[in-house]
């Protein structure tokens, strides 16, 4: 593997966090919600944060953590029952969906969240130096990067005309996501085949239509049921046989062709940070809301090579990670 540019060492990683880990908790602990996406890749960068300003788990913070999985159906019944345990904190982790949920549910304890798209564009604040309410967080440019993403399948597949995109229309960042891509295929001059996918039974539908279809490349927005689906996804565009990037390089360190998203695990450790300073009496609606605008191209040529594809010298130069 070659890595063109510093990565935070350790903090990576596809460690899963269980649906529900309480530590036990003494009168010394505060209760920290954590509300993931999907599976959080970063736990490390999240507790380095929480200890920056004195907190570790189990020792002065117990966590109270549910993972939603993708599936935001789940998330109101995971708030209420957060607030009923009286958290100091809740914690929203790679989604904008889950991030607006507890915003609704409660406007007293204090929420950081961490997303990769426009907080101000999706409701979150209405102000990203000056947040106000109970709110703030951290934000990568994962949302905005869709149509980057797709003229770099394109100049993968310069003579196809068509391109899949799967997008989850229950996520907050969807719609203007797919719009972007839409208007990028028409600068482009390819067609999209848009397919909705909401839940894990939504898959074999939607590849059954991408079968149908003279499909040069598949791609998807940034969403956490992608990241929970990962090794599915990949295992069915590999029966495709057609090249795919996804929105991290988590995916293809599990075999994906290309990424093309937001690098390292900042954002993740950033908002321990602020969770460690709300815990330590500083108002949420007072910090600011932290971007981190770090992106990162990745190519797996192992998976280049099994399909067959050549990958162009000046679009391997631009590559920040090789995996060969």
């Amino acid at each position: 593997m070659i890595r063109r540019r510093d990565f935070i060492a350790g903090l990576g990683g596809a460690a899963a966090w269980p649906v529900v880990a309480r530590a036990q908790q003494t009168d010394q602990m505060r209760r920290v919600g954590v509300l993931a996406g999907a599976v959080l890749r970063s736990r490390a960068a999240f507790f380095q944060g929480l200890s920056e300003p004195g907190y570790t788990i189990g020792r002065n913070v117990a966590l109270e953590e549910r993972a939603a999985e993708g599936q935001n159906d789940k998330v109101p019944g995971f708030l209420s029952d957060l607030i009923a345990r009286r958290v100091a904190v809740i914690a929203t982790l790679d989604s904008t969906a889950t991030a607006l949920a507890a915003k609704m549910a409660t406007q007293t304890i204090p929420i950081v969240f961490r997303i990769g798209g426009d907080p101000i564009a999706s409701g979150l604040v209405s102000s990203l130096n000056h947040p106000g309410g109970n709110i703030t967080g951290t934000t990568t440019l994962g949302g905005p990067l869709g149509a980057k993403r797709l003229e770099l399948l394109h100049e993968l597949s310069p003579s196809s005309s068509a391109f899949a995109l799967l997008a989850n229309p229950t996520n907050a960042n969807a719609a203007r996501e797919t719009a972007e891509i839409e208007e990028a295929g028409r600068v482009l001059g390819v067609r999209l085949l848009i397919l909705r996918i909401s839940k894990p039974s939504d898959f074999e539908a939607a590849f059954a239509n991408i079968a149908r279809e003279d499909i040069g490349g598949i791609l998807t927005t940034a969403d956490p049921l992608f990241f929970r689906q990962r090794d599915r996804l990949i295992a069915l565009v590999d029966r495709r046989a057609v090249p795919a990037i996804y929105p991290d390089r988590y995916f293809i360190e599990a075999g994906g062709l290309m990424s093309y998203g937001p690098g390292g695990v900042e954002g993740h450790r950033q908002a321990g940070i602020y969770v460690g300073r709300i815990l330590s009496d500083e108002k949420a609606g007072d910090l600011p809301v932290q971007q981190v605008t770090r992106v990162e191209l990745g190519i797996n040529m192992k998976t280049a090579k099994m399909l067959g594809l050549t990958i162009s010298l000046p679009l391997l130069g631009r590559a920040d990670e090789v995996i060969e």
